[in-house]
C-alpha cells in the first residue's frame, strides 16, 4: 500500500485536511483504519403508509410542495416545510432554519430520505432527515465527526481511500490466518466500512478485532523480553526470618514465595506483580524478600507512594530487621539537613541496606552501593519515569510492585503483560468479615446514633467525602460540610484532605493514631496506607460518587483490629448502576470478585482511564470481552508468527519509545 496525505484526495484539501487531522486523520492509511462507530440499515425501502411513529426509516418520495413561509420560536426563524409521496401516502418533511436547504431540494423531483418518524396533529412527519438524490440503499458506515465534517463526505472520502490504497499487503503471517480463520485484510477493510450485509461486519469485525490483539500482545511480549535478561542471583535462605513471623503464611503466602523465591535465586530479572486484598499479607511477603535480598549481600529498596505509608513500613520492619543485624533507614521529607546528611552517607557506603522512602529515593543526591531488590508500593501511584529512575539506579536488580487494587483477573495478563503476576487470593485466619450496609439521606440519624455508640465504647470512625469543599455544579456532601456539622455533634473530630501539605497531613494522622482524634472527616487520601487497627467504623458519603474498587479500598482501611467493624455506604442517589455497586459491596467482601463487577458496570476505560491505565487506544478491540484471543495469540508469537510491518505496527501504537504510559 502506497501511503499518501490525506489532503491528496480528491475534495479535501487544507481545511478539511485540518478537520480530520483532529480525529488523527493526516494520511490515507489512518483513513481506511478510522472505523465506523456503528451503521445505519438503509436496505429496505419503506412504503408511506406503512411507517411507524418513533422508528428510523428509509423513505423514496416525490416533493409534492415546498413551503418557506413558516415561522417559528422567539425571534421568528424560517421553517422549510415539505409534503412528499410515494403514492401510497403522504408525509411531511420539516427542517427548522432550514431555508439553505430550498436551494437543493425542488417541487415534481424524487429524493431519498432518512429519519425518525414523529407525529404532528394527524400528520406523519420526519424532522431533519438525511436525504440525497443518489442511490442510498445499503448499510451505511457512521462516523465519529468533528465540527465541519458530514457523514457523506466522510463516506466518499473513505471510498477515495480505498480506491487508491487497494490492495494491501497483508502483514499478518499466512499460518495466523489460517489457524485463526480469518478473511484477508483488503476483505476486512473494505467491509468494515462497506459492508453488504451483517455477516460481512461480523467477519471483518472479527479479523481487525484480532490484529489489534495480536499487535498488543506482541508489543507487551517485547518489553517483557527487554525486562528480562540477566539479573541478580539472591540465594540467602529465608527461612530464618520466616520462622520468626508471629503467625505462619497461610498456603497463598507459601506459593507465592516460592513463585518470588525462585525468582531471586535465578540468573533471570524479576519484574513480578504481586496483587491481594487489603489484610491478605502482601507486607510479609516484601519483608521476606528484602530479607532474603540483604542476606545475599544486596541491598533492598521499598517506594511508598505516601509519607504516611512509608513511615508505617519503617516502623514496622527496622523493629523485626534489628534483631537480624540489618540496618534499616527511612529517607522521607521531614529530615533535618544533619539527618539526611548522614542517611545519605549510610546508603552510598553500604551501611543502610533496607532504606524505605517515597519518591525521594530517585533524587539524584541518593548514591546505592549495590541495590539488588526493588519493591514499589501501591504501583498506581508510580509512572514508569520513576520506576525506571530507580531501576537504573542499580544493576538490573529484581523489581517487584504490589497493589492492593486487585485487577480484574480478565485484565490483569494484559494489563501487565510485561510482568509475571502472583496472587493472594486467601485472607490470614480469624480476621474477621467487616458488615457492610447501604443507605440513604434518610437513615442520617441512625448513622450517627451508631457512630456515637462505637465512639462511647472506645473506637474511632472514618467519614470519607468525594469533594473537599462544596460546588454548585456537584451536588454532593463536601468534607468542610461535613467536618463542621460533626464537630458540633461528636468529640474530637479531625478534618484530613489533599489540599494540605505533607506536614499539615502527617500531623492529623499521628493524632488519630494516638486517638487523639475519634473522627477523622476525610477526602480520598485515606485510600491507600492507613493502618489504625482502632477505627471500626467507614462511612463514605455520597457511595454512588465513588468506583467499586475504590470503595472496597475505603472498606479496607477499618477491620484492622480484633473488633468487629463497619461499613457503612451513605447513597445520594438510587440510580441502577448506584444500587448495583452497592449492593456488591454489601454481598461480598472479595476484592477479585468486586474488580470484575467494577468491570462489568464500567468497562476498563472507566476504571483505569486510557492514559492513565497504560494500554494504547484500541480502536475495535475490547480487552475485557476479547480476552479469550489473548493465550492463542501469545502461542502464535511464541512460535515466531512475526514480521517487519507487525514490528512496525507494535512501534505505531505504543510510541516511539516501546513503552506502555503507565
Amino acid at each position: 500500500m502506497t501511503i499518501r496525505n490525506v489532503c491528496d484526495l480528491k475534495g479535501v484539501g487544507l481545511k478539511r485536511g485540518q478537520q480530520l487531522g483532529r480525529l488523527g486523520i493526516e494520511t490515507t492509511e489512518d483513513l481506511i483504519l478510522y472505523f465506523p462507530r456503528k451503521y445505519q440499515d438503509r436496505r429496505t425501502v419503506t412504503p408511506l403508509d406503512r411507517l411507524e411513529t418513533g422508528n428510523k426509516a428509509l423513505v423514496k418520495a416525490r416533493v409534492l410542495a415546498v413551503d418557506k413561509s413558516g415561522l417559528y420560536g422567539k425571534w421568528g426563524k424560517k421553517r422549510l416545510k415539505l409534503t412528499v409521496t410515494d403514492d401510497t401516502g403522504l408525509l411531511e418533511i420539516v427542517f427548522f432554519n432550514g431555508q439553505y436547504i430550498a436551494k437543493n431540494i425542488h417541487a415534481d423531483e424524487e429524493y431519498y430520505f432518512y429519519g425518525e418518524i414523529s407525529t404532528f396533529g394527524s400528520s406523519l412527519q420526519m424532522v431533519h432527515p438525511e436525504f440525497t438524490k443518489e442511490d442510498i440503499i445499503g448499510i451505511l458506515p457512521i462516523y465519529p465527526l468533528t465540527a465541519g465534517l458530514s457523514q457523506a463526505f466522510m463516506r466518499n472520502i473513505v471510498k477515495e481511500a480505498l480506491a487508491v490504497s487497494l490492495p494491501l499487503d497483508d502483514y499478518m503471517p499466512k499460518e495466523v490466518i489460517r489457524e485463526s480463520g480469518l478473511v484477508s485484510l483488503d476483505e476486512a477493510v473494505k467491509n468494515i466500512h462497506f459492508p453488504e450485509d451483517e455477516k460481512d461486519i461480523e467477519k471483518a469485525t472479527k479479523r481487525l478485532i484480532y490484529d489489534e490483539m495480536y499487535i498488543l500482545q506482541l508489543g507487551l511480549s517485547m518489553m517483557k523480553s527487554r525486562s528480562g535478561g540477566t539479573g541478580v542471583m539472591m540465594t540467602a535462605n529465608a527461612d530464618p526470618y520466616i520462622e520468626s513471623l508471629e503467625f505462619p503464611f497461610t498456603g497463598a503466602q507459601k506459593r507465592v514465595w516460592k513463585e518470588i523465591s525462585e525468582d531471586m535465586d535465578s540468573a533471570r530479572h524479576m519484574n513480578r506483580l504481586l496483587q491481594g486484598d487489603v489484610g491478605s499479607g502482601k507486607t510479609v511477603i516484601a519483608e521476606t524478600a528484602m530479607f532474603k535480598a540483604v542476606k545475599s549481600g544486596y541491598q533492598a529498596v521499598l517506594m511508598a507512594p505516601t509519607e504516611i505509608l512509608a513511615a508505617q513500613h519503617h516502623q514496622g520492619i527496622e523493629k523485626k530487621f534489628r534483631k537480624f543485624g540489618i540496618n534499616t533507614v527511612l529517607l522521607g521529607g521531614r529530615l533535618s539537613a544533619a539527618e539526611r546528611a548522614d542517611t545519605l552517607e549510610n546508603i552510598r557506603t553500604g551501611e543502610a541496606r533496607c532504606i524505605i522512602g517515597t519518591h525521594a529515593v530517585l533524587q539524584p543526591s541518593v548514591e546505592y552501593e549495590n541495590v539488588g531488590l526493588v519493591i514499589t508500593d501501591e504501583q498506581h501511584r508510580f509512572g514508569v519515569d520513576q520506576r525506571v529512575q530507580l531501576f537504573a539506579k542499580g544493576n538490573n536488580p529484581d523489581i517487584l510492585t504490589m497493589t492492593a487494587t486487585p485487577i480484574p483477573r480478565t485484565l490483569a495478563v494484559v494489563y501487565f503483560g510485561d510482568m509475571d503476576v502472583s496472587e493472594l487470593d486467601e485472607m490470614p485466619p480469624g480476621r474477621q468479615k467487616i458488615l457492610t450496609k447501604a443507605v440513604t439521606e434518610k437513615s442520617r440519624s441512625q448513622v450517627y446514633r451508631f457512630v456515637e455508640e462505637e465512639i462511647a465504647k472506645g473506637r474511632q470512625i472514618y467519614v470519607v467525602c468525594p469533594l473537599i469543599e462544596g460546588s454548585d455544579e456537584i451536588p454532593v456532601r463536601s468534607a468542610q460540610e461535613v467536618y463542621d456539622e460533626l464537630s458540633g455533634r461528636l468529640p474530637a473530630v479531625g478534618l484530613l484532605h489533599g489540599a494540605m501539605n505533607g506536614e499539615e497531613k502527617s500531623e492529623v494522622m499521628s493524632a488519630f493514631a494516638a486517638n487523639e482524634i475519634k473522627v477523622l472527616v476525610s477526602t480520598v487520601v485515606i485510600e491507600v496506607g492507613i493502618n489504625v487497627p482502632n477505627a471500626t467504623v467507614m462511612v463514605v458519603e455520597n457511595a454512588e460518587r465513588f468506583g467499586l474498587a475504590q470503595l472496597h479500598q475505603l472498606r479496607g482501611r477499618v477491620g484492622r483490629g480484633r473488633e468487629q467493624s463497619y461499613c457503612l455506604l451513605i447513597l445520594g442517589s438510587t440510580g441502577e448502576i448506584a444500587v448495583e455497586r452497592a449492593r456488591t459491596m454489601v454481598e461480598s467482601t472479595d476484592g477479585f470478585y468486586i474488580a470484575e463487577r467494577d468491570l462489568a458496570l464500567r468497562g476498563p476505560g472507566e476504571i483505569f482511564g486510557n492514559r492513565q491505565h497504560g494500554l494504547p487506544d484500541l480502536r475495535l478491540a475490547d480487552i475485557s470481552k476479547n480476552i479469550d484471543l489473548v493465550k492463542p495469540i501469545q502461542k502464535q508469537i511464541a512460535s515466531g508468527y512475526v514480521n517487519e510491518e507487525l514490528l512496525r505496527r507494535v512501534k505505531k501504537l505504543f510510541g516511539e519509545n516501546g513503552e506502555l504510559k503507565l
